[in-house]
């Protein structure tokens, strides 16, 4: 059989699909038919071609994403266990969360020398726990995510004060040995709120620029880890969530260019909460295998998946044994390995990172300009934006015109779930004085579910 070749096909220009378009489209106006406009006043083409598409230089990582379990620790022991089993059934990194000090070296027992790059996320700041917890873990990569500023974003005060943080932050910064990063941007309490796109990559280099700033004025010690942690959630917009990342680690190295600092972005992502649902929730598993395959193409570090029910149940062995079977499934079955590689000169990624590369250093730059990140906090505008976008999502839900499937539509109307409940799954308020207002997260579905749940209680 001879060889089939494509040499009888001859190029074909962008101009001349568009004229073909045009015609087929037999009088009908090609931009309003075709042309879609997102929340980000991104302009989504019918097609893309070589002729117009535009290019940046962005540095992915070298090695496969790593399987991350995260493990919630309230009674250490079992905290312990989690871990091991966890590792025996394939993650390749952990992360820790905490709210109050725990005995590290029964946390450790046992998987010291198994996990080689481990994540904590330390809802207090203590100096003195920290310089204990670096003994007890310098023997593998740690990650230790302290991040004030965030904090401060999320529950409207600092840990203590101002001044007080950043001194502490500082003894932590001076100790600090090369393997080990300190210092983390929490990205996903933005998405998780509301914000879009732009506003997510923006708000990143923002809130991490209030860290280079003070490195800068001598206010904290330059960092001997050349490492930031970012965690960022990703929604269900695939190609768009491909292109933030990208357009992040490019925008993030232009930076600490601008700044001579030799710092490299470690990005931890999860998928989003934001458009979870309580009803119908075994879709959740479809929105979080889609969400985690945007993670690994868009060049994520350490992929934390979440379980489908973590919304409406306490941490179970189904749900996360489940959740790492999917990033297990898409690394070692679905050739995602190595998958970001195949990204680099797809003209439509290519040319949405672009595109949220210019609108988020323009929103960047304006930020700047007007004080900086925890300025614009102090005065709301960052709350405020955020909130507007929400609002919008919100009415596009509300109305249909943005679907969520099994909660807005085609909804089971069979499917109970106020019997099933074991975590309370809407927004929680606890009325206390702040400094700013803080940015909390809130599920698009959460209004519809309560209503439901309402009607079901009634019956």
């Amino acid at each position: 059989m001879a060889k089939l070749t494509f040499e009888e096909f001859g190029p074909v220009s962008a101009k001349q699909w568009k004229q073909k378009i045009q015609f087929d489209l037999k009088g009908a106006d090609f931009n309003s038919t075709l042309l879609t406009q997102t929340n980000e006043a991104l302009t989504i083409k019918p097609f893309y071609h070589k002729d117009t598409a535009q290019f940046l230089e962005v540095k992915i990582p070298k090695e496969a994403f790593k399987i991350c379990q995260t493990i919630y620790i309230d009674d250490v022991l079992i905290a312990n266990k989690l871990a091991k089993e966890a590792l025996i059934r394939g993650a390749t990194a952990l992360k820790f969360i905490a709210d109050a000090p725990f005995d590290f070296e029964t946390l450790f027992k046992g998987i010291a020398n198994k996990c080689q790059t481990t994540y904590f996320k330390i809802n207090f700041l203590s100096q003195s726990f920290v310089a204990d917890l670096i003994k007890n873990s310098s023997q593998h990569t740690v990650f230790f995510n302290i991040d004030i500023i965030g904090h401060l974003a999320k529950t409207g005060n600092w840990f203590f004060n101002k001044k007080k943080d950043h001194n502490i932050l500082a003894q932590i910064l001076s100790e600090s040995p090369k393997k080990m990063s300190f210092l983390g941007v929490d990205v996903s309490l933005y998405q998780n709120t509301g914000a879009n796109i732009v506003q997510q990559v923006a708000y990143a280099l923002a809130h991490a620029n209030e860290y280079l700033n003070a490195f800068g004025e001598g206010v904290l010690p330059y960092s001997k880890s050349d490492k930031i942690q970012f965690t960022f959630a990703v929604g269900s917009h695939y190609f768009l969530e491909i292109a933030k990342l990208r357009a992040f680690r490019y925008l993030f190295d232009l930076i600490t260019n601008e700044y001579d600092f030799d710092m490299v972005p470690e990005i931890f992502v999860q998928p989003t909460l934001r458009n979870k649902s309580i009803y119908d929730y075994n879709v959740n598993m479809l929105r979080t295998t889609t969400e985690c395959m945007s993670a690994i193409l868009g060049g994520a570090n350490c992929i934390g998946n979440v379980a489908y029910d973590a919304m409406f149940h306490k941490s179970n062995e189904f749900g996360e044994r489940i959740a790492r079977n999917q990033l297990l499934i898409l690394q070692e079955e679905s050739f995602f390995k190595e998958a970001q590689k195949v990204v680099k000169g797809t003209y439509y990624i290519e040319t949405l990172t672009v595109q949220i590369a210019e609108k988020a250093l323009q929103l960047f730059k304006e930020i700047e300009q007007k004080g900086g990140f925890v300025n614009q906090l102090f005065s709301g505008v960052i709350q405020r934006k955020i909130k507007e976008n929400a609002q919008k999502e919100q009415t596009q839900f509300d109305s249909g015109e943005l679907n969520l499937i099994g909660s807005n539509k085609y909804p089971n109307p069979e499917d109970k779930m106020a019997d099933d409940l074991e975590l309370y799954p809407f927004i929680k308020t606890r009325p206390h004085k702040t400094l700013i207002q803080p940015i909390v997260p809130k599920r698009l579905a959460e209004k519809l579910e309560q209503e439901r749940l309402a009607k079901e209680t009634k019956k």
